[in-house]
């Protein structure tokens, strides 16, 4: 456990702290404290290391040559991609200090270890000692002991990315099998060598004691972050790498197909496009969705994968019941070329319970813009915890609003599960996910809270909408229905762009069923292969100053990601303001409070 102990004089430390270290290393520098998680990716700028979460309180801030404290990451697994591209530039943080042991940072910098030789200490100190941080202006990190100062000390040396001139020797105290240290000693391959090298090394992190077979993968490192996500697939595909289990692609950054006739510049289309080559080099299938879960080779209650990408993670354990952790970028096709995960976390049962119980108000009449919201607002509740929500038993939500949900629960939380009462398979009897009532505390959720994350999502002051954007998650083909219900008979504005997102498999339904013709006369564009998280212009119109959306999750990211405001809406609402060019403002009925003669119905 990490360990306190104060320095009542100006002249010394505020207080020296004994924590546990992920990465070790020295460094020092001004400190950078925040107290809510950050996503970096769709958070941090990999090129300049700006904070570019517009919902994040270090919004705007550098992370560049700073001790950087926050209690964890939380949403995308992408996170780890973006590190590694920091840590290949000059724009990298130069310690990062965390209150709960992360996965996904700790495996971003150890990659750029092995890959750019380049590296930062990474230090957890748990929640109670980094509380101790708030005020502190600098940070000088020793191991696994840090010193915080109340201002610079007159010997201030502040360090930067650490150059590791010599990988040490690789040994681990893991129960491994013959096969296990067959691909450990090379006897695959060099590049399923590496592969076991850092699946061991995290497993080692996790406090795992044995490794456990995978009958699937869902790689997430195919999205394109920046020269670097390319170079160590390309070193992996040098090195005849080849995956071991079946493997599907996420969204890759572009639209393999139609990227030019989008207007993407090659210098992006290109090698974005060459990293989606580069995953198949290895045996992937050409999947590129980010709702693996539509797909015919989703995995069954019970089965044990690997799934990178945090929306498809979430649906994975809590909708299907499956069990794969939130693996980070890079971690899950070191799995899958091994067939080997860290026996942990959501892996085992003992790890899948509910540590806090989400009770919502009697509400009116729903909505598909309600789980979105509410996804989001309990992410932001739960952090890194599992949660149980408790009100939902009769409204019978569908597997859109299932992945509605997770989508943006994954987005504002670090947890990789949750459970809905009398809905998710695992909590169809709730008491079977909670050790019990008593021992595990309750959240009540009421209107005004709701309302406040409602406000949080809208972030735009102006009516006018320049872009509908649909599809993040990808479309599922009952999505395809319900859009090309609302929009038959009906014609979209020439001021207003509406774009969806999709896989290819889904549209081939879509098209067969006859919902793409009815769009395409309403003037919908579609996009495949890739997601709104990786779009930008011309695709986001130069002229759009506000955009629509559905999506929890694009509603949070996209201010940081497009530089524009956004209205979150109804897929309803969507449509209409494609329509109109005008988002109505409306509140759903479900958030606005009753009056004395109605009697909402309690869901």
């Amino acid at each position: 456990m990490p360990t306190v102990a104060d320095h009542p004089s100006p002249h010394m430390p505020a207080c020296a702290i004994q924590g546990r270290s992920l990465v070790a290393g020295c460094a020092e520098g001004e400190l950078l404290f925040a107290e809510m998680g950050l996503s970096f990716w769709g958070g941090v700028d990999p090129f300049t290391g700006e904070v570019i979460d517009r919902h994040h309180p270090l919004s705007g801030e550098n992370l560049a040559g700073r001790v950087l404290a926050i209690p964890s990451g939380r949403g995308s697994c992408t996170g780890s991609s973006v590190m590694m591209e920091l840590l290949s530039g000059e724009h990298a943080p130069t310690a990062l200090v965390l209150a709960e042991a992360d996965e996904i940072l700790t495996l971003g910098v150890l990659v750029a270890e092995l890959l750019f030789q380049r590296s930062i200490a990474v230090l957890c100190i748990g929640h109670e000692a980094f509380t101790r941080l708030r005020g502190q202006a600098y940070a000088r990190l020793d191991g696994e002991r840090l010193h915080l100062y109340p201002q610079p000390p007159a010997d201030a040396r502040p360090t930067g990315v650490a150059s590791i001139h010599q990988q040490p020797l690789f040994a681990s105290a893991l129960q491994l099998s013959e096969s296990d240290r067959a691909l450990l000693d090379g006897s695959h391959g060099k590049a399923a060598q590496v592969a076991m090298q850092l699946v061991l090394r995290m497993a080692e992190l996790q406090g795992a004691s044995e490794l456990l077979d995978v009958t699937q993968a869902h790689i997430d490192g195919c999205i394109y972050t920046g020269p670097a996500s390319l170079r160590f697939a390309e070193q992996l595909v040098a090195w005849e790498a080849k995956v071991r289990v079946p493997t599907t692609l996420n969204s890759i950054s572009v639209d393999q197909r139609r990227w030019r006739a989008l207007g993407i510049d090659a210098a992006f289309g290109e090698p974005a496009s060459a990293l989606g080559d580069a995953y198949m080099a290895m045996g992937a299938q050409l999947s590129f969705t980010c709702a693996p879960y539509l797909l015919d080779s989703a995995p069954a209650r019970g089965e044990q994968i690997v799934w990178a990408e945090s929306n498809a993670v979430v649906y994975a354990n809590s909708v299907l019941g499956a069990r794969t952790l939130k693996y980070p970028d890079y971690l899950d096709i070191c799995i899958a070329l091994t067939g080997r995960a860290p026996r942990v976390g959501c892996h085992l049962d003992e790890h899948r319970m509910a540590s806090l119980q989400i009770q919502l108000p009697e509400l009116a009449e729903l909505d598909d813009a309600f789980y979105p919201l509410l996804g989001y607002h309990v992410g932001l509740l739960c952090g890194s915890g599992i949660p149980l929500v408790r009100g939902l038993e009769q409204a019978q939500p569908s597997l859109d609003d299932l992945k509605a949900f997770g989508a943006a629960f994954a987005t504002s939380s670090a947890a990789p599960l949750f459970h809905i009462a009398g809905v998710t398979p695992e909590a169809r009897h709730p008491e079977n996910v909670i050790h019990s009532a008593e021992s595990t505390p309750t959240e009540p959720v009421t209107l005004a809270d709701l309302r406040r994350s409602w406000d949080e999502l809208n972030s735009a002051d102006e009516a006018e909408v320049g872009l509908i954007a649909l599809g993040n998650p990808h479309f599922s083909l009952s999505e395809f229905a319900h859009l090309a219900h609302l929009c038959a008979g009906r014609s979209k504005s020439a001021q207003v762009s509406l774009v969806i997102t999709c896989g290819r498999a889904i549209l081939e339904q879509a098209r067969a069923a006859g919902y793409l013709s009815v769009l395409e006369a309403f003037g919908a564009t579609l996009v495949t292969d890739t997601c709104w998280c990786m779009l930008g212009e011309p695709v986001v119109p130069t002229r759009c100053r506000t955009l629509m959306t559905n999506s929890g999750k694009y509603a949070h990211y996209a201010p940081g990601l497009v530089g524009r405001s956004v209205h979150f809406a109804s897929l309803a609402e969507c449509v209409d303001a494609a329509c109109s060019g005008q988002a109505s403002g409306r509140l759903p009925r479900w958030l606005q409070p009753a009056s004395p003669v109605e009697n909402p119905t309690h869901v």
